[in-house]
């Protein structure tokens, strides 16, 4: 079982094994996860793709925009794999898939882009596609209608989550392939596992784990409560400050 990352380089390390074992067992439409609001997606990139280097020029890494792909290629150098980009919505993404490429990973896509992201999924067939740190289902996306919303929501069934981690107040969401979701809580000394599940707690499910996981069921133990209480900064504060590292 995969134990909660201590910094975000060890949770992308996490995320690079999780996908590869992933792809191993079969999956080909893979998401990897990592929700923190400050995250620069550019250095997360940087360490999840020597992972899948042993690909060479096999491995086809999209952006979202032209421009982004073309500071990725100046930023990066010289890479052993090729670099593209997703075009616009009026072009197909079917004329960059080569039939030489067997691995794709696409940086950040947003709802903005899920038709796009869609027709590189259908194009790539049983080839794997990796999508890192995508936005799919931000909430913050604007200027998608409500037939994009469809498709998002469809499309989204479609996909497979290999590594996923997000902090909430005084607990984290995680999942890493093949380990199943988990909840996790921030207690005195350390973040415990509170509760496993075969699909991803969300809403009023998620607050019910936590809800019963901080509730004390008996009064046989009055320390309980208190032990439950988040008292110091806990691992994701390590993370936050590692973040903040990144931006600067």
């Amino acid at each position: 079982m995969a134990e909660l990352p201590k910094t975000l380089e060890e949770a992308i390390a996490q995320a690079r094994e999780a996908t590869k074992t992933a792809i191993a067992d079969g999956h080909t439409r893979l998401m990897v996860e990592l929700v923190f609001p400050e995250l620069k997606t550019m250095p997360v990139a940087s360490q999840f793709i020597p992972e899948l280097e042993e690909y060479g020029s096999h491995l086809k890494v999209f952006f979202t925009d032209a421009g982004a792909a073309a500071l990725a290629r100046r930023d990066w150098g010289e890479v052993p794999f090729k670099i593209s980009d997703l075009g616009s919505s009026r072009s197909s993404v079917q004329n960059k898939i080569e039939e030489e490429d067997q691995i794709f990973l696409l940086i950040e896509p947003s709802a903005v882009e899920i038709a796009q992201v869609e027709q590189l999924c259908n194009a790539a067939g049983d080839r794997p596609v990796i999508l890192l740190v995508p936005r799919l289902e931000d909430a913050a996306v604007v200027g998608i209608g409500y037939a994009a919303r469809q498709l998002r929501d469809r499309f989204i069934k479609t996909l497979y989550s290999s590594y996923y981690i997000r902090p909430l107040e005084g607990a984290a969401l995680f999942r890493s392939h093949p380990s199943p979701w988990q909840v996790w809580l921030e207690t005195n000394d350390d973040y415990n596992l509170i509760a496993e599940e075969t699909q991803k707690p969300v809403g009023e499910t998620l607050d019910q784990i936590i809800l019963k996981a901080t509730t004390p069921t008996t009064s046989n133990n009055p320390e309980t409560a208190e032990q439950l209480k988040p008292k110091k900064p806990g691992i994701f504060t390590n993370m936050q400050r590692f973040l903040k590292a990144l931006t600067r």
